[in-house]
């Protein structure tokens, strides 16, 4: 149950389009006045270093938040008759691009770029003396490390660390006392079981507070239950009568290949996807703009796409 380690895929693609996406719905919430409560319900270690073991380990950092910083801006892109060309990559970021680099720079006294900050500090940069943000995190080891790393912010009563599961306990804190919240929920989906609790989570928070938003996000692998997650959420938010944005990132072929000692090779994440429902209005442009720059610089075969659709 404890095996699942974020640092192993901490800056991976799939954290650059989680937490890209993150910046850009909190950019926007934390401009009203009023006091906003963040839920982090698998908030991991907080900060990871991608120079540390458990990074250079996978080294899947090395095609997802690294990849970004490369000076060389070339990367496979659709060409004609369904063929691969090399393209220039040469126009400026996204706005909610550079606002995630540049976040993650800040972070970083050298160029080098070796500390990288999960989605607890990346809330937590953004937030105001009147918000609040709670952190849930069950694995022992990740929930202490969690701790200490929280600690060295001095946030006081602002942040606060729960070693407990976030499907339930995020229950008995909504609705949160301002009336307005943002839920991430991004487990490991490990545990098989993750897939069936996710729309489960959110269906019982709709119940308790329909006006929150919430942010899911996904692995889109070769697996059914991983495809239900977007469909029972879609689902539940046209029920519900909310609005909902859904994008993802792929970089890859999903399919199984062989190598030449004739061994089955299994294509790690391929992509992802994040689901919110009651987004921001401008979501939806600011992803169409970014995501198809990830998708020429992070591809890693002729593969590699982009989509964002929306409803409600």
């Amino acid at each position: 149950m404890f095996s699942y380690r974020h640092a192993f895929h901490a800056g991976n693609h799939a954290d650059v389009l989680k937490h890209m996406t993150l910046l850009a719905v909190l950019r926007h919430m934390t401009q009203k006045d009023t006091a906003l409560t963040v839920f982090d319900t698998h908030a991991g270690a907080g900060l990871y270093r991608l120079d540390g073991d458990y990074a250079q380990t996978s080294g899947e950092a090395a095609d997802g938040f690294l990849r970004l910083l490369s000076e060389e801006k070339t990367a496979l892109a659709p060409a004609s008759k369904g063929k691969s060309a090399i393209t220039k990559v040469a126009e400026a970021p996204a706005s909610i691009l550079q606002d995630y680099l540049d976040l993650v720079a800040g972070f970083n006294n050298k160029p080098s770029q070796r500390v990288y900050p999960g989605s607890p500090f990346i809330v937590q940069h953004l937030l105001r003396d009147r918000d609040k943000l709670k952190l849930f995190e069950l694995h022992p080891t990740d929930a202490k490390t969690l701790s200490a790393n929280i600690a060295q912010l001095d946030a006081g009563r602002q942040v606060a660390v729960l070693r407990e599961d976030g499907f339930e306990g995020l229950k008995k804190f909504l609705p949160p006392p301002a009336r307005r919240a943002l839920v991430l929920c991004d487990p490991s989906y490990e545990i098989k079981s993750d897939y069936a609790r996710v729309p489960v989570m959110v269906a019982d928070a709709l119940t308790r507070f329909a006006t929150g938003t919430y942010m899911v996000w996904y692995p889109l692998i070769p697996r059914p239950e991983a495809h239900d997650v977007p469909r029972k959420l879609k689902t539940l938010a046209t029920r519900a009568g909310k609005s909902w944005l859904n994008a993802s990132l792929t970089v890859k072929s999903s399919k199984l290949t062989t190598d030449e000692a004739g061994e089955v090779q299994r294509p790690g994440l391929p992509a992802s996807g994040v689901f919110i429902i009651n987004p921001p209005h401008t979501l939806k442009a600011a992803l169409q703009a970014a995501l198809p720059q990830l998708v020429a610089k992070l591809a890693q075969d002729e593969h590699a796409a982009w989509a964002v659709d929306n409803g409600g």
